[in-house]
């Protein structure tokens, strides 16, 4: 295979050799996407040698992103999807002559169709490939999030399934009125899910209204609309909820289910609060890939899975998984549920909601208006020949002694309490009136569990902290020597030097001096005393054992664990 000029002078200045050159030549055409945007995107060569190679070979005059005030930058005339397609940005218009940034001069292309759609006289000039891909990811969110911006092609016709049959335009408006409302929303979904957020919220003040995103657990202001039109906003998202528009008193809840490829669909959970100033609307967003991550991605230590594992292959008996609201409890589960998910297996689970379809799995939605609580729904499932059984929460002592004599019965049942730790779970259900007795013979596995952000990984910075200050923050001697805490610093690529999350976990099998323990009814300080005793790390520990591996920063730890 020829190569291009830039990928023939890259190779001839030993910047790549000539195999790896034509492999990523290929690569980029399957992918559609340039060559220099594929090389630097998969750390073949670094944009600043790409950028001094090509200025060099072609005589392009060389510009520093970074240096450019994006106040002036001409944004009414090329559109942002034009920007995206070729991977180029307008910077100034002088008279007839408009100067774009590329940072692959070869790209004739880009520059024959900005100059078609402009009508002017096209100069490149020549930038570094990773600060131009973040500018453009940049100019391309602020325009998602500017209220006025709507260039982009094909919002007005979100697939939007199964909503509701009434008539839309009742209560909202005409159709020529709410279409930018329509568009907005649709680009706020859209932007929420590009950018990973676990939540929307849409929020009505006297004086404003803000959207915003809650991204790897904290929340971010992502657009300002108009305060007039909340109103319309929210009756907009009642009706692709298939709720009572005309209702504004009570809360409502409903779900979106939003279809954004032929393959993919991403459903929303929605819940409408009458507020001061008007309905507040929280959308939580359910990814269904997030329940099949597999058990590798959830962040568990070596010993962790094991644990887990090994308890999921027993033929009866109860897992449980704690925390807080929003730290990952129903990934866990569900990640377990898959993995037993095979045909000779029944698998039944009650739900409040149900907030991912799983195929193979029996799911029921609890419905406590009809009576279709928790306990009612897992008395039905002893009736229908279940091997494995998941209730989505015990709240209550019915439930709770439910479940536990499924579990006595050869059934393997998993569910969730709302506890901050493996010890406060067992002493929880004691308080519930569970005789200690069930307990101690029925639970094979507690998992505490919390959501940390990660570190990004290509701006996380080493962070000088004294031996003597680890020390008092919970590690041995010997640990903080040897540790390498970093911090964050924040970059182009992340938000605020984090991007993502990992689980931080605390998993304790219920072994004989356990169970002794239980039976004795003593209380968390004897427990915990016995699960350090035989090597199951807290919240705490596994939380230092993320910072002390460069996973986490040990400000994160600390605010998502205490001593």
């Amino acid at each position: 295979m020829a190569l291009g000029g830039l990928a023939r002078r890259l190779v001839a200045d030993g910047a790549i050799n000539e195999d790896d050159a034509i492999q990523a030549t290929k690569e980029a055409v399957k992918e559609k996407k340039g060559f220099v945007p594929y090389i630097v995107e998969n750390d073949l060569v670094a944009s600043q040698k790409i950028a001094e190679v090509a200025s060099d070979e072609f005589g392009t005059p060389f510009f520093d992103l970074n240096a450019f005030d994006f106040e002036v930058y001409p944004k009414d005339l090329v559109s942002s999807s034009l920007i995206s397609a070729h991977h180029a940005i307008p910077l100034v218009k002088r008279g007839t002559r408009l100067f774009v940034a590329v940072s692959d001069p070869t790209n004739l292309v880009a520059i024959d169709e900005i100059k078609f759609h402009t009508g002017l006289s096209v100069d490149a000039v020549l930038v570094e490939e990773d600060k131009l891909a973040s500018t453009i990811e940049k100019l391309l969110d602020d325009s998602d999030s500017n209220f006025a911006d709507f260039d982009e092609d094909g919002l007005d016709d979100l697939d939007v399934v199964e909503t509701s049959t009434k008539d839309e335009d009742e209560g909202v408006g005409d159709g020529s009125d709410d279409a930018p409302v329509v568009r907005f929303i649709n680009q706020m979904l859209l932007s929420a899910i590009k950018k990973g957020a676990s939540d929307l919220h849409f929020e009505p003040y006297e004086k404003s209204y803000r959207v915003r995103f809650r991204i790897d657990g904290v929340l971010q202001t992502a657009a300002k609309p108009p305060l007039g039109l909340g109103p319309k906003m929210a009756a907009r998202l009642k009706v692709m909820s298939n709720l009572d528009i005309s209702e504004r008193r009570i809360p409502q809840d409903g779900r979106i289910k939003l279809k954004i490829s032929k393959t993919k669909a991403i459903d929303f959970r929605v819940n409408t609060l009458p507020t001061l100033f008007g309905e507040k609307i929280v959308m939580r967003i359910l990814d269904p890939s997030s329940a099949k991550m597999g058990i590798d991605a959830l962040g568990y230590e070596e010993v962790q899975k094991q644990l887990y594992l090994e308890c999921l292959d027993k033929p009866q008996g109860m897992i449980l998984v704690t925390g807080p609201t929003g730290s990952g409890k129903t990934v866990s589960l569900y990640t377990g549920l898959n993995i037993l998910n095979k045909e000779g297996i029944n698998i039944s689970t009650a739900e409040d909601p149900v907030e991912i379809n799983l195929e193979g799995i029996n799911q029921v939605n609890v419905n406590n208006k009809v009576g279709l609580d928790f306990s009612s729904a897992l008395r039905s499932f002893l009736r229908q020949d279940p091997d494995i059984i998941m209730v989505g929460e015990i709240r209550d002592l019915e439930t709770a002694s439910i479940a536990i004599k499924a579990a006595q019965t050869g059934h393997m049942v998993m569910s969730t309490l709302h506890t901050n730790s493996a010890a406060e779970t067992l002493t929880r259900m004691m308080n519930m009136g569970v005789p200690s007795f069930n307990l101690a013979t029925t639970i094979n596995l507690i998992i505490a569990q919390r959501l940390a952000r990660r570190l990004c990984s290509k701006c996380k910075e080493k962070a000088d902290i004294p031996v003597d200050v680890l020390m008092k923050e919970g590690f041995t001697e010997e640990q903080a020597k040897a540790a390498t805490i970093y911090s964050p610093k924040g970059c182009d690529a992340c938000t605020r030097g984090y991007k993502g999350r990992v689980g931080i976990y605390e998993v304790v099998r219920i072994t004989p001096p356990i169970s002794k323990i239980i039976m004795e009814e003593g209380n968390a300080i004897e427990l915990n005393a016995e699960f350090d005793k035989q090597g199951f790390n807290s919240l705490r520990k596994s939380g230092l054992v993320k910072a002390a591996s460069g996973v986490t920063s040990l400000e994160e730890v600390n605010r998502v664990t205490t001593d």
